[in-house]
């Protein structure tokens, strides 16, 4: 199954700057959420990513997000949403140091035309690991 590269064709989305607050009924402490724009974005990218065997092993994730535009965003708050949305897909049995054990590659790009994140999952051996 490895290595597995795919792209995500929808403009990147930072996780952690859309958020909202949300007091449920009859609850006294808010709550922080997901924003309406991330939601749709979680929704429509999981049919970007590819169906099957779940990674459980230790991988490096490397993504490539090519922006719309080039104002600045956070590298770590993006890689953390695309990392969530692999693993609700279940391409991922989860996004902790286990089975993520580098980003190593990681960048921002721009490309106003074909916004979108490259995803390029490869193992890492035991040796690399130590």
């Amino acid at each position: 199954m490895l290595p597995l590269n795919f792209t995500v064709k929808l403009p990147p989305i930072s996780k952690k700057n859309n958020s909202r607050i949300f007091r449920p009924n009859g609850m006294n402490r808010p709550m922080v959420v997901p924003s309406k724009q991330y939601m749709e974005y979680e929704k429509n990218a999981l049919w970007f990513i590819p169906k099957g065997e779940t990674i459980d092993r230790p991988v490096n994730v490397k993504c490539l997000f090519y922006m719309p535009t080039r104002r600045k965003c956070d590298l770590v708050n993006m890689q953390e949403a695309i990392l969530d949305v692999m693993v609700k897909a279940g391409l991922l049995a989860d996004d902790n140091y286990s089975i993520v054990q580098s980003m190593d590659g990681s960048r921002v790009l721009y490309d106003k035309e074909n916004p979108r994140t490259e995803v390029y999952i490869t193992g890492v051996t035991e040796d690399a690991a130590q």
